[in-house]
């Protein structure tokens, strides 16, 4: 069996692969004051409640945003489990060119996930990535990483609000029933809601126009993925695992043989 885990800026995604098969998921709260035997010894409890406190790991793929997590997940994984941490970086076989200026530069998530989607689809590509930021990344018709653009993600929108509008509570981001609000919370949430609809809509329209491809498929991933999706008019379709797929499938291309 496999492990992965997606280390961004607020979660840890973890995934529990039986060959191509994610057989269990789990999230953890990002916290760089965690110790690698804090974070080993909640991974192996929440194995332990889906009863494979036992599995028999293969090894570990990990891609980090977090810089300081990195090394404390290695050592976590390493230590707890017994088997070796493939870090998504330079040097990892992506089977993907990135034709970026420094491609150092681009998020290790962005790439997995741009892997994982050229691979279901082998299309032109746009993926929306509802994380802390919210990414957009764009895949030719060949299978090349060309760029993205990025934006403030959603809980960053909402708490710039309640933070630095004095009479602005805080709110949960859900879809209101109208656009024009009756009262603070309800405006709030109609101004954050269709805003962050039409910033998605907008960016991905013009990036499938710059990309010139043709027909260019839209895919989105991340918690939110699923909210925003059902009323936006580019999103085709969400993959919420898109990034742990991707790190079985580099996993799989960077193994050394037996």
């Amino acid at each position: 069996m496999l492990l992965t885990l997606d280390a961004g800026n607020t979660n840890v995604t973890i995934g529990l692969y039986d060959g191509d098969r994610l057989a269990h998921h789990f999230r953890l709260q990002s916290l760089v004051g965690r110790t690698a035997d804090e974070y080993g010894l909640m991974m192996k409890a929440l194995l332990s409640q889906v009863g494979q406190q036992n599995a028999q790991l293969t090894g570990a793929a990990l891609s980090s945003v977090v810089p300081p997590l990195t090394g404390t997940l290695e050592d976590a994984v390493q230590r707890w489990f017994g088997v070796e941490v493939m870090t998504v970086g330079p040097g990892i076989k992506t089977g993907m060119p990135i034709l970026v200026e420094n491609p150092r530069e681009v998020g290790a998530d962005r790439i997995v996930n741009a892997v994982a989607g050229w691979e279901k689809f082998h299309c032109p590509l746009v993926i929306v990535d509802f994380g802390t930021a919210t990414t957009f990344d764009a895949v030719s018709g060949k299978g090349e990483y060309l760029g993205g653009a990025i934006a403030p993600g959603v809980g960053i929108s909402m708490d710039a609000l309640f933070r630095h509008a004095a009479k602005l509570p805080r709110i949960d981001f859900q879809r209101p029933a109208r656009v024009v609000g009756k009262n603070t919370v309800h405006s709030m949430q109609a101004g954050l809601f269709y805003g962050y609809v039409g910033l998605v809509d907008g960016v991905v329209e013009r990036m499938t126009r710059e990309m010139d491809a043709g027909r260019v498929k839209v895919m989105a991933t991340g918690g939110l993925a699923p909210l925003v999706s059902g009323e936006s008019k580019t999103i085709e379709l969400v993959d919420e695992f898109l990034t742990l797929d991707g790190l079985r499938l580099l996993f799989e291309r960077n193994r050394r043989p037996a």
